[in-house]
């Protein structure tokens, strides 16, 4: 398992646009991938789920992979979540 936390940098933080491309980021890869934020844990690959912890820029989030693509997986969401822009 590998954990990251990231300061979200994307302006006016994760509303429907950004947080379906999140969602398609996350679905690119193979391991399972969560964010948590203040205890709640949600799967990274669910539109609905991250629009439930209605993030904001400048919010601390962890970023959670566990499987075979883990380290890209966490590190591409990372970038992500810091600039807006997916490999």
């Amino acid at each position: 398992m590998k954990m990251k936390a990231v300061r979200i940098q994307l302006n006016g933080g994760l509303e429907a646009r950004p947080v379906a491309m999140l969602v398609q980021v996350a679905s690119q890869h193979d391991s399972t991938v969560y964010l948590e934020s203040e205890g709640k844990k949600v799967n990274a690959k669910s539109i609905m789920g991250m629009m439930s912890l209605g993030l904001d820029s400048g919010e601390m989030v962890t970023v959670i992979a566990d499987g075979p693509d883990e380290e890209v997986a966490v590190e591409d969401i990372a970038k992500y979540l810091c600039s807006g822009k997916s490999n």
